[in-house]
């Protein structure tokens, strides 16, 4: 492996995953702490419908399935405020036809051969500058408006009632985890792909929520080991010759589960 360190689409290939997973680790937390993991893939498989769009009209995926992820928390966010008892049907229709937009436009572009097996599975190996400069700007978006609205987060993700008789805006904040959510899982479809992304952005969460007391905590481990199962994937899908996106997530679900042993161990 450290040969291979020597070639540039491997270096990017790792700072790709630890950007990636830094980010998955902090909103990867908010999602779970505020019950969010179907909202979010809902929106993981929404944005196939912007890939499709940025297929068809020749623009750059992350913009493509970025835009098309954000309007998408956007709806989401208004439904689930609105009529929070008929979530999981518009969840469901968006889902479905986001997946039938991207499906349909893909398959009406002029000699297009896609590889869908990137899309729905990660392709770290076949990232660029340009996406790297687009997942550093999304890290330090995120840690931005965590530091500067930390407590409201906190408040609103904890309890929404309490930080509404605060005064803190709770739509606000519910949208604004939401867009997050949707950018995260945006650059996370580049690692592991839109079938696997709910996976790096829970499993780690899962593991550091059992060994800390606070968001804060929380959110530093789910970074930590989300890299570490990132970093260790790589090494695995290089020395066996296989998909890196699916190496990442058996590192983590395999870690997970020993997890698990040994917390039943010392119980």
């Amino acid at each position: 492996m450290l040969e291979a360190l020597s070639y540039d689409f491997i270096q990017n290939a790792l700072l790709a995953g630890i950007l990636v997973s830094i980010a998955s680790g902090i909103i990867g937390s908010l999602i779970v702490v505020n019950r969010m993991v179907f909202l979010a893939g809902g929106i993981a498989h929404t944005a196939y419908g912007g890939i499709g769009i940025a297929v068809y009209f020749g623009l750059p995926i992350f913009l493509g399935a970025s835009v098309f992820a954000v309007l998408s928390a956007l709806i989401i966010a208004s439904i689930t405020l609105k009529h929070r008892e008929r979530m999981d049907t518009f969840i469901g229709l968006m889902w479905a036809v986001g997946m039938a937009i991207g499906v349909v436009l893909i398959d009406l572009t002029p000699g297009y051969q896609a590889d869908f097996m990137s899309y729905l599975f990660g392709s770290i190996l076949a990232v660029s500058q340009a996406d790297l400069w687009f997942m550093g700007g999304l890290l330090g978006l995120i840690v931005f408006i965590m530091t500067f609205w930390y407590r409201d987060i906190l408040a609103v993700s904890y309890d929404s009632e309490y930080a509404n008789l605060r005064g803190i805006n709770v739509p606000f904040f519910y949208t604004l985890i939401l867009l997050l959510s949707a950018l995260t899982v945006v650059v996370a479809i580049k690692v592991v792909g839109l079938i696997l992304v709910i996976a790096l952005l829970t499993i780690p969460v899962y593991i550091a929520e059992k060994l800390s007391h606070s968001l804060f905590s929380m959110m530093l481990l789910s970074g930590l080991f989300s890299s570490l199962f990132t970093l260790l994937g790589l090494w695995f899908s290089y020395e066996y010759d296989v998909a890196s996106g699916a190496s990442i997530i058996l590192v983590s679900a395999g870690s997970l589960f020993v997890f698990l042993g040994f917390s039943k161990l010392k119980h």
